[in-house]
C-alpha cells in the first residue's frame, strides 16, 4: 500500500483519482454524441493521469489536481481525435462541397447533379467523383465540426453553454423536420441507396447489386448525400447556436 518512503504506491494513488477522472469523463459526454463510450473517455483519461503523475513536480507552482486535470481531459480529447480517421484535408474539400450545394440549390432551386457540382468547384468530373470516393466514412455530424465558424476546436469549447452539442442538435425538432424533408429531397438514386443501407441494413457491395452500379460508385453516391444532408445539419446548428447564444445574452 505504501512506498518505502511512507507513500501511497501509484497503483492506490490511481484509484484515488479514479472518481476524478470518471467526473471529467462524464461531464464530456454530456457533449457528445451517444456513439461515444464512457469506459473509453476513462481508459484514456487514466493515461492521461498516469503521465500526470510521471511528469509532475513539486515545483511547478500548481497543486498536482489542478495539473491532472488538464492532462486526464487532453488524453481524452486526444483520444476523440485518433478516432476521427478522415483526413482533414478530405474534409476540409466536403465542406468546400456542401458549401457548393448550398449555393447551388439557392440559385437553380433543386438539388444540384455531379455536373454542376464539379463545375462550381472549377474540377473535372472524374476529380470530383474520386473525392467523394476519398471521402468515405463522411459523417452526418463530427464531434469537432460545430464551431462558429472561425475555425475554433469545437472539443476545445466543449463547455460553452451557448454551443449546442451533435447530440442535441440531430434532437432538436427542428433539425429532424428539416433533415426528414432533406432527405425527400434527395435525387432518387441517393435516396434509394440511403434506404438501403440505413433502413435495409444492405452493405455497399450488395446495394450495388441492387442498384446495377459498383461498390466504389455507391460509396460515392452515400458521400454525396451525406453533403447534401450536412447542409441542413450544420445550418440547423448555427441557428440553434444564435439562438441560445440570444437567449443567454437576454438573461438579466
Amino acid at each position: 500500500m505504501y512506498t518505502a518512503q511512507g507513500t501511497l504506491t501509484k497503483d492506490k494513488q490511481v484509484a484515488g483519482y479514479l472518481p476524478l477522472v470518471k467526473r471529467i469523463a462524464y461531464l464530456l459526454m454530456a457533449k457528445l454524441p451517444a456513439s461515444v463510450e464512457v469506459d473509453d473517455l476513462i481508459q484514456n483519461g487514466l493515461i492521461g493521469l498516469l503521465d500526470a503523475m510521471d511528469r509532475f513536480e513539486d515545483g511547478m507552482g500548481a497543486q498536482f489536481e489542478t495539473y491532472a486535470v488538464q492532462r486526464i481531459r487532453g488524453s481524452m480529447l486526444d483520444g476523440l481525435r485518433e478516432n476521427d480517421w478522415l483526413p482533414r484535408s478530405v474534409r476540409k474539400e466536403m465542406r468546400r462541397v456542401e458549401e457548393a450545394i448550398r449555393v447551388l440549390e439557392h440559385e437553380i432551386g433543386r438539388p444540384p447533379s455531379e455536373t454542376e457540382l464539379a463545375k462550381a468547384l472549377d474540377m473535372p468530373l472524374a476529380d470530383y467523383q474520386k473525392l467523394l470516393q476519398d471521402a468515405r466514412g463522411h459523417q452526418l455530424v463530427y464531434i469537432e465540426d460545430i464551431s462558429e465558424g472561425n475555425g475554433e476546436d469545437y472539443l476545445d469549447r466543449h463547455g460553452a453553454t451557448t454551443v449546442p452539442d451533435p447530440l442535441s442538435i440531430l434532437e432538436d425538432e427542428g433539425t429532424r423536420q428539416a433533415l426528414i424533408g432533406a432527405i425527400d429531397a434527395l435525387p432518387e438514386r441517393e435516396k434509394l441507396m440511403m434506404s438501403l443501407y440505413y433502413e435495409q441494413d444492405l452493405n455497399l457491395r450488395e446495394i450495388g447489386e441492387v442498384m446495377g452500379v459498383t461498390e466504389s460508385r455507391v460509396c460515392q453516391l452515400h458521400s454525396q448525400a451525406v453533403a447534401r444532408l450536412r447542409t441542413v445539419i450544420t445550418g440547423q446548428a448555427k441557428v440553434a447556436g444564435g439562438r441560445r447564444a440570444g437567449h443567454a445574452a437576454a438573461r438579466p
